[in-house]
């Protein structure tokens, strides 16, 4: 199997193991720091590929420019609030959230 088979499979696999979710469902991952908030400009699958794979160089990017990042307090208390869907999918340690669009 070459590296492209390998991400496939493992793109796959993430993409398979993407659930919707409701805040309430992520809370107790978020007051253990585990949560990793992904902005909507991004595909979730490829963070979470470039996650899994320990790919820092891009994952740093999007922290450094703030599309990759843990939610603040505020975060969480708009998303009590509003109490949107997310798009979630689990790269241990980390649970990668994506609020919902409209549109989707």
């Amino acid at each position: 199997m070459d590296v492209d088979d390998a991400e496939l499979d493992l793109r796959t696999r993430l993409n398979g193991e993407t659930a919707k979710l409701i805040w309430p469902e992520l809370e107790r991952h978020f007051a253990r720091g585990a949560v990793i908030r992904v902005d909507q400009s991004l595909d979730l699958i490829d963070v979470a590929v470039s996650v899994s794979e320990d790919d820092k160089e891009k994952v740093e990017a999007w922290m450094k420019s703030g599309l990759v990042d843990h939610p603040s307090m505020e975060d969480a208390k708009d998303w009590v609030e509003r109490q949107p869907d997310f798009w979630s999918v689990v790269v241990a340690p980390w649970v990668l959230i994506q609020e919902v669009s409209e549109d989707s």
